[in-house]
């Protein structure tokens, strides 16, 4: 700064801060003007002192706030608390003198003292002590806060007002505050039945409500469950009073005490719930204050973790809830705009309370589970079904639609009954509930399905089909043809096939039809039929082709950009069902027209975009390497797409313009920020990493040129936490860039580079999906990434060091480690008081999940032993202390199964090594062959065949308790049925393997022809291919316990051989079948004619057919 500037910030400086109030006033107001100008230059004056003069800047600020009253104070204050709260940029309190440090806290609680304070300025001071506060308490470093808030809220002197402003502090602090807050239950109490001021029992409520969340043990929490009724008086009497601002406050905090801590509401629950439905169903009060009520009664029904099943014992209060949310359903208008059947008119006529009414069925369904809401629904549903009123009629199918996701188990058990209440009403007089009920059918396909494609076609395709018809109300029209696409998408192709004739002859009428909703809705309907029916969409080709390709040349107004987007859609998905040899013609031209569309200039929300992509990938996926001569011109864009930076703005929670009004853009809060993410960037994001996906997939090696660029895109995304389907996509895309890369290296197209290149590629990729599976929030993406690493293992092999192979361990043991912590946590839920058995069905199928995760944790471990073979063995040591609690009995059939699996992947590709582990594993196979689950006894009798082929003389001492387990399993009476063949042929194959391998430690002349009994093996093709080689090898060398006294087991012998024979190459590999046919050629030669006529007797006529055929050839 020039000397002459210097000199004069030194004067503004001397100015502000000096004696005369008059020009900190006048800084205060430029800092508020609306002239630019003005406002920037108080600004920089503002920064330049609080760099410079920051103690007398802070102490002339606190002097203002004296005086309350001052026209300046509310901006001072706001000044001082960036000064001195921890978290603002403008934090200076660390910096200031010891001296002005203490004047400073002095003047804080002395100006929150004043009287005649304003509830504004109040509110800001009280903000300003609490953010000082939580900086200076941990360190105790601000005794008189503590005392100062003791006497302003127990005092019978001080005004309402302060024992407000003190009671909110103290919520804000009740972290650091409740445990040494001297009698703090009386002066709650007192607080909350405050005589004279609603504002001070809305304060208490706070405060009783932060202190109860910031206990830590339920016993301590219980001290103040007494409260509860004044709590719910406080709520009562600020409604009583009209003060709906102060009670909707209240309410406000009571629904994040339901969501934080149900079970403090356990004991009253039935007067809490009550109440809050008293507040629901008061004709007289605001929509905002009854929806709050409503909204607190659902969060408790949500909130299962904490208290599972505590809702479902008040079946009552259940059914009160949901007759107040259907009556918020009458909230609709029959606005003519509805009738235009434009997209911008979607929603009109519905209001706010049916909006949230339509939400809060959806949750409460889902929340309490369909044994408990039907009923109630049944209660209701039939009355409003068969009202006078269209708004009843169309508030029960709106309610059917929301229900179901939630409802879903029941209401599948119940589905004519459900679907034939729909369906009635697709003849309703009035277009608004026939609208609905084809919404609730739509939706009822993907909830209920594929029960209900399976069940209900024949009544629900033709029903769709005629509403097609309705002409008058293109809406309605244009609803049931998207209405398809629902149905369609859980349904197999011969169920839809048969009725194909008549809805694409229906959907090419409304491609003609002059609504754009309509031919909207006709496009998504074929694409989705196309999609489902698959090569039976051929006969249909030539008559849609035409009318897909014109919509694609000629939609090209702004007003058509979705039509054109849907044409798009449709024409790629009828040339994946209908394949490369129909579609390649017309694919050209399509091409053609998108490559234009590429290259000309779109604005930022054009949907062709986002439809663009995936119709480029679906063009890519039928034509296979025919497609590569496009990837120059699709490759550009969708890199730019998959690299968009989400558009994200971080605001205070606190602020005062509350939640975005604009659609596109999401929020959440997160402590004090406020984060909005703008969705539709974000779902074009996710589009094009899929494709890119999608192309690695497809295209193999042809897609290398375009590996590094996709790497360095979707790698970082495994972390990218603002959008699951990103998430996904760059997961699935890490095992096909591999492969990619792998086969352009050993077919020689990677541009001269060698497997060094696939040792970067995969020293860049496997590090990072293992440190994403560390972060990973969502439990079905870290099985998917699992999978994903198992696969990027398996492709990368052995370029894998001994340091990769460290750090994938690592990650190994932190998903078991946190895995089995969510178990623990889901065995405490089921302790709880009111746990029941929905909640347990529903602990069962978190527990599913789980084991799915497990799954892919075996599977990974399994690659990795097949890979290093002995050089994993100190890894496996190393995990053993994670693997083996695993296998005790209370643990899950999966976890046991997964260990045994890893188990037995050792014990077979390290063999000999691997004998030290047997005294360890060896004992919980023997005890695992007589599980319930046949898995598991699969794994088990699979893992004793392999110990008795590698294990020697370690196997032996194991070897008559191995033959008295298999001998079970196989005598089992339900050994043979489907569930348990497969541990039947894994026994009858470990059985065979001691026989081979250790004839001296049992009677071979009982045993092997009780094997032989067994065969031949025809459910675990592997096993009986080993096992028919096995009987060969036998019999070439004229096994004396195979043949038998007297060859008595020969009819025996040739009758298995001729099933193996029989079952073509099912049973025996190409060589064994010849050593099979040149062992019976030799039979034919030696036995005397007598026993070959026997023997020959003994056969079924089409197995004597058989080896007649097969000897004579």
């Amino acid at each position: 700064m020039d000397p002459q500037g210097q000199a004069q910030a030194e004067a503004d400086a001397a100015a502000v801060l000096g004696a005369d109030p008059a020009a900190l006033t006048a800084l205060l107001e430029d800092l508020m003007s609306p002239a630019n100008e003005a406002r920037s230059r108080a600004e920089r004056l503002f920064h330049s002192l609080r760099a410079s003069h920051p103690d007398a800047l802070a102490l002339r600020l606190a002097h203002v706030l004296l005086s309350p009253s001052h026209q300046s104070a509310p901006m001072a204050a706001v000044l001082l608390r960036r000064l001195i709260s921890p978290g603002s940029q403008a934090f200076v309190y660390p910096a200031l003198t010891p001296a002005t440090q203490s004047s400073l806290r002095a003047l804080l609680l002395s100006a929150s003292s004043a009287p005649e304070l304003s509830k504004s300025i109040s509110k800001k001071l009280s903000d300003a002590v609490a953010e000082l506060a939580t900086f200076l308490l941990p360190s105790n470093s601000w005794p008189d806060l503590l005392t100062f808030l003791y006497k302003a809220i127990a005092s019978p002197s001080s005004p309402p007002a302060l024992q407000e402003s003190a009671l909110n502090t103290l919520a804000r602090l009740a972290t650091h505050l409740a445990a040494g807050f001297p009698n703090l239950h009386a002066l709650l109490l007192s607080a909350l039945s405050h005589p004279s001021s609603t504002d001070v029992r809305v304060a208490g409520l706070n405060a009783a409500i932060s202190v109860i969340q910031s206990l830590s043990s339920a016993a301590n929490r219980d001290q103040f469950q007494d409260l509860l009724p004044a709590m719910m008086r406080a709520l009562a009497e600020s409604l009583n009073c009209g003060n709906e601002g102060s009670a909707q406050e209240a309410l406000e905090m009571m629904i994040e005490l339901a969501g934080a801590e149900p079970r403090f509401l356990r004991r009253q629950l039935p007067d809490v719930v009550a109440s809050m439905l008293q507040i629901a169903e008061a004709p007289g009060l605001e929509d905002g204050t009854r929806h709050l009520a409503v909204e607190f009664v659902v969060t408790l029904a949500e909130a299962r973790e904490r208290a599972p099943g505590m809702m479902r014992r008040l079946p009552r209060y259940v059914g009160r809830l949901f007759a107040v949310v259907m009556t918020m359903l009458l909230d609709v208008q029959d606005e003519p705009a509805w009738y235009a059947a434009v997209t911008e008119e979607e929603d009109a006529g519905e209001t706010g309370s049916f909006v949230f009414a339509q939400e809060c069925l959806d949750r409460l369904a889902i929340a309490v589970g369909g044994n408990t809401i039907l009923p109630v629904a049944a209660e209701s549903l039939p009355s409003y079904l068969g009202a006078e009123e269209w708004k009843r009629r169309h508030a029960a199918l709106v309610t059917i639609a929301q229900i179901a996701e939630g409802c879903a188990k029941v209401m599948i058990k119940n589905l004519d009954q459900v679907v034939g209440m729909v369906l009635n009403s697709f003849q309703d007089p009035h277009p608004r509930v026939r609208w609905a009920a084809i919404n609730a059918i739509g939706q009822l396909s993907t909830d209920l399905g594929p029960e209900l494609q399976n069940q209900l076609h024949h009544v629900v395709l033709p029903a769709l089909a005629s509403a097609m018809d309705d002409s008058e109300n293109p809406r309605v029209q244009a609803h049931a043809a998207s209405a398809i696409l629902n149905f369609s998408e859980n349904c197999r192709p011969e169920i839809l096939t048969p009725y194909l004739d008549v809805i694409v002859g229906k959907l090419l009428v409304l491609l003609q039809s002059k609504s754009q909703m309509v031919q909207e809705g006709a496009l998504t309907a074929l694409a989705s039929a196309a999609d489902s029916s698959q090569e039976h969409f051929q006969k249909y080709y030539d008559g849609v082709m035409p009318y897909l390709k014109a919509i694609l040349m000629n939609a090209t107004d702004k007003s058509n950009r979705m039509l054109r987007a849907k044409s798009m859609e449709c024409i790629s998905l009828v040339g994946m069902a209908v394949g490369k040899q129909k579609f390649r013609d017309d694919a050209k031209q399509v091409m053609e027209v998108l490559m234009t569309l590429q290259g000309s200039q779109m604005e930022s929300d054009d949907p062709i975009t986002s439809y663009m992509l995936q119709a480029w990938a679906r063009l890519c996926k039928c034509l296979g390497q025919e497609f590569l001569p496009y990837m120059s011109v699709v490759m550009p864009p969708l890199l730019q797409s998959a690299q968009l930076k989400p558009d994200v703005s971080i605001t205070s929670a606190e602020g005062e313009d509350g939640e975005s009004d604009d659609e596109g853009v999401e929020t959440i809060t997160l402590g004090d920020k406020r984060i909005g993410i703008r969705t539709s960037l974000l779902e074009e994001k996710a589009t094009a990493c899929s494709m890119l996906c999608c192309y690695a997939d497809e295209l193999k090696e042809g897609f290398f040129p375009w590996i590094d660029q996709v790497a360095t895109t979707l790698v970082p995304l495994l972390k990218f936490y603002f959008h699951d389907e990103v998430r996904k996509a760059a997961v699935s895309a890490m095992p096909e860039i591999l492969r990619s890369a792998k086969l352009a290296v050993e077919k020689g197209q990677a541009q001269g580079r060698d497997s060094s290149y696939l040792k970067q590629l995969s020293d860049y990729i496997v590090p990072a999906l293992v440190e994403a599976i560390h972060k990973e929030p969502e439990t079905q993406i870290l099985t998917s990434m699992l999978e994903s690493l198992n696969e990027s293992i398996q492709i990368s092999g052995t370029l894998l060091d001994e340091g990769q192979v460290r750090y994938i361990v690592g990650g190994v043991k932190e998903v078991i480690t946190a895995s089995t912590n969510r178990r623990s946590e889901r065995t405490e839920r089921a302790k709880a008081e009111d746990f029941d058995s929905e909640e347990d069905e529903l602990l069962r199928e978190e527990n599913e999940q789980e084991d799915e995760i497990f799954d892919q944790v075996g599977d990974c471990l399994g690659t990795l032993v097949k890979t290093f073979k002995t050089y994993f063995l100190p890894f496996f040591d190393e995990l053993s202390a994670y693997l083996t609690p695993m296998l005790v009995k209370h643990k899950s059939s999966e976890e046991r199964r997964v260990i045994i699996c890893i188990f037995d992947d050792v014990a077979e590709h390290c063999r000999e090594a691997a004998v030290r582990y047997y005294d360890t594993y060896l004992p919980s196979l023997l005890e695992a062959c007589t599980s319930e689950n046949p898995d598991v006894r699969q794994a088990a009798v699979y893992g004793i065949g392999i110990c008795a082929e590698f294990g020697g003389s370690a196997f032996r001492p194991h070897t008559g308790e191995a033959l008295s387990r298999l001998y079970n399993v196989i005598k089992h009476p339900n050994a043979l049925d489907l569930d348990n063949a497969m541990a039947y042929d894994n026994s009858v194959s470990a059985l065979g393997k001691i026989c081979q391998f250790h004839r001296d430690s049992i009677d071979a002349s009982q045993v092997i022809p009780a094997w032989l009994t067994c065969l031949p093996l025809k459910n675990d093709l592997i096993e009986a291919k080993i096992v028919h080689e096995q009987m060969c090898a036998m019999l070439e060398k004229s096994d004396r316990d195979l043949l038998g006294h007297n060859n008595q087991y020969l009819p025996k012998i040739v009758s298995i051989f001729a099933e193996i024979l029989c079952a073509g190459k099912d049973l025996a590999t190409e060589q064994t079948a010849s050593r099979i046919i040149n062992l019976l050629r030799q039979l034919q030669t030696t036995l005397p004619p007598s026993v070959l006529a026997s023997t020959w007797s003994s056969l079924q006529p089409q197995q004597q057919l058989a080896l007649q055929s097969v000897l004579t050839s």
